[in-house]
């Protein structure tokens, strides 16, 4: 993943992967997490995305990491919050309530200084990884995620020759290959994802499976 790459698509404000709605599978399946409200929900290259709105109206207090500061202005900015800001060791963090924006780069986040995760949430971070660079980020959520904590991840599949990405096409298989050392991978469901993708079906895709994905972090 080439951080200039996405540094310039926010900065261009080229951003057809940014959903302008709550991810209905969130709403769906997060009570299959079973955490308490207060609990603290981590999510990796954030941008400026609405669920994390959603969670923090559900109770959560919600952690995002992502690389751009345009996109970190532009989730506050746009309903007209003013940030807090300070440095912490290799990030700036922004927040507001129950939400802190980490602008940096998740890779360089370590346990030690987060608070207690009680879940993660990843609609956009694995799915943004070239396929060189997954199984380092399955490794950094078995780094940062306590035992027995769990996260909901949300897939994608397309038909390779179609297009390459981001966003990456990542098979069922391969989920659960990248995932299944240190995690159980359960399959929550499986959906067309392309009449909600227009930016997707301008690049050629014919098809779109959206899976959603339930993985817990065993010992």
């Amino acid at each position: 993943m080439d951080p200039d790459f996405w540094l310039d698509r926010w900065e261009k404000n080229q951003i057809g992967f940014h959903a302008p709605r709550v991810q209905p599978a969130l709403a769906k399946h997060w009570p299959r997490l079973d955490l308490k409200p207060g609990g603290t929900i981590l999510v990796p290259l954030a941008g400026k995305s609405l669920d994390m709105w959603w969670l923090a109206e559900q109770g959560f207090r919600v952690i995002g990491v992502e690389l751009s500061p345009v996109a970190i202005d532009a989730f506050f900015n746009e309903r007209g919050i003013v940030a807090d800001v300070r440095k912490f060791g290799a990030f700036t963090v922004h927040s507001a309530g129950a939400i802190e924006l980490w602008c940096g780069d998740f890779f360089a986040l370590e346990a030690q200084v987060l608070p207690p995760i009680g879940a993660l949430y990843d609609r956009a971070a694995l799915v943004a990884m070239p396929p060189e660079m997954q199984p380092a980020y399955a490794g950094k959520l078995a780094e940062l995620m306590p035992i027995n904590t769990t996260a909901l991840l949300i897939g994608l599949d397309y038909n390779r020759e179609e297009m390459s990405g981001p966003p990456f096409a990542i098979p069922q298989a391969e989920v659960r290959a990248l995932f299944g050392l240190h995690f159980t991978v359960d399959m929550l469901d499986v959906r067309d994802g392309l009449t909600s993708s227009e930016h997707l079906r301008q690049r050629g895709i014919t098809r779109l499976e959206e899976a959603t994905y339930l993985l817990r972090r065993r010992a």
